[in-house]
């Protein structure tokens, strides 16, 4: 559903109005096409207290050149990016560096600009140093709150520039564009099999060339949107749905020159079908598919809070387990997980739709040390916020309208948001990443 509020703020008459009433202006947001795969404009790379990262390679191959090289006359006075390494500060007195940095530049960032943070992991023997380095989550998730004009703030805590290179590619793109206020922790870099080496300058369009990837719930809405986005990064996509999406299934792996696999995932054999369907095995297990059955809990009968349950956490739990024991998901794959700020926050009439989604955050954090050591697999989620689509257009008015404005941009997500976070977690140069919870929510104002 068009989105009219956002349209009257890029009028001249709807800006003057809004400004006036004191009502949320967003931003038309510069999301990733063909025609601009890139932000428009020049990266100003900064630095706060001693580092000892070597970014200058890293950034270089971002896509975006040094501050007043871009591709607009007001690349030098507009930046599309600023990088404050701040990995060395270690003390209060250092964090003023940080505010020395920022302070006379963040204004001038363009719209739909990015500003990325980078520090240190919080070291457990030196409590200034963590007291120091948290600090900058709080400073980050406030500067998003304030920044404005479609502009992004994160924070990445990372010890190795190369091994975030997949991240930051993403968060200095036009990919990231509904993706604000997160804190994305990036390991040091592991030894690389053939299956998850970064790709060359030759395929860095199509990273996912020869890799399978099933997605659940494939067959409409963010799911759809997921397997395109993975198709056109060149994976071969399986497309998993109920028997009773058929013809909407068949249409859309026809369309990606895919293949669709019908079945519903609640069934106690969903894993070994999956596996018999697929002999070859497969790098990627998106796991979309869910369902809501909101109610308050007072009238919530039984059956509404176990399908919510069995559909969007007992079954990802079950296939997952039954993929993995039988070395179905080969090693250097991918298990990407869909939550839900609801799960992260709650939702009033949701207790049973936030319960399943808070249970994928648990899986999350508890599988991916285990899955990476034992099978060579990264476990992350995504957590969508208010995301455009047929269910939240039925929503009524007043709520829909409340849900779009509630986040630092001030607008809903596009199914196209959540697949794009998807693809840069389904990197192959994405190793480094493992066990996180992306919110893609604009950086809602509910939950942490």
């Amino acid at each position: 559903m068009a989105d009219r509020y956002l349209r009257l703020t890029g009028t001249a008459p709807g800006r003057f109005l809004t400004r006036r009433l004191g009502l949320p202006q967003p931003a038309a947001l510069t999301r990733w096409s063909a025609e601009r795969p890139a932000l428009d404009g020049g990266l100003l790379h900064l630095t706060a207290g001693r580092s000892a990262l070597d970014l200058a390679p890293v950034l270089a191959r971002t896509g975006i050149g040094p501050a007043g090289s871009g591709r607009t006359e007001r690349a030098a006075d507009a930046p599309a990016a600023v990088v404050l390494d701040a990995t060395g500060v270690r003390d209060v007195e250092a964090l003023a560096a940080v505010h020395a940095a920022l302070h006379p530049v963040v204004r001038s960032v363009a719209s739909s600009g990015r500003v990325v943070v980078l520090g240190a992991p919080l070291d457990p023997a030196d409590h200034h140093q963590a007291a120091a380095q948290q600090a900058l989550e709080g400073f980050t998730r406030s500067l998003g709150k304030e920044i404005g004009r479609g502009r992004t703030v994160n924070l990445v805590r990372l010890t190795d520039a190369a091994a975030a290179e997949s991240t930051l590619r993403f968060l200095l793109s036009p990919k990231s564009a509904y993706v604000s206020g997160q804190v994305i922790e990036v390991g040091a870099a592991r030894e690389a099999s053939a299956a998850d080496r970064e790709p060359t300058d030759a395929d860095q369009d199509r990273p996912l060339s020869g890799r399978t990837a099933l997605v659940t719930g494939a067959a409409r809405g963010i799911g759809e949107a997921v397997a395109e986005t993975l198709a056109r990064d060149g994976a071969r996509v399986v497309v998993l749905d109920v028997p009773q999406a058929e013809q909407d299934a068949r249409r859309v792996a026809e369309r990606l020159g895919g293949t669709a696999l019908l079945l519903d995932m609640t069934f106690a054999d969903a894993g070994a079908r999956i596996a018999e369907a697929l002999p070859d095995g497969l790098d990627l297990l998106i796991h979309n598919a869910g369902i809501t059955r909101d109610r308050r809990l007072v009238n919530m009968p039984a059956e509404r809070w176990i399908s919510v349950l069995e559909v969007n956490l007992a079954s990802v739990l079950r296939t997952t387990d039954a993929l993995l024991k039988d070395g179905a998901l080969k090693r250097g794959g991918r298990i990407v997980a869909t939550a839900s700020i609801a799960g992260l926050a709650g939702n009033a009439g949701q207790t049973n739709y936030g319960a399943s989604k808070a249970g994928v955050v648990g899986l999350v954090r508890s599988l991916a040390p285990r899955a990476l050591d034992e099978h060579g697999v990264t476990v992350n989620a995504v957590a969508p916020g208010f995301i455009e689509t047929k269910m939240t257009a039925a929503v009524p008015l007043f709520i829909r309208e409340a849900g779009r404005r509630m986040n630092s941009l001030a607008q809903g997500g596009l199914p196209a948001d959540v697949a794009e976070t998807t693809a840069w977690l389904a990197h192959p140069a994405s190793g480094a990443v493992n066990g996180q919870v992306v919110r893609v929510c604009g950086q809602s104002l509910l939950g942490a």
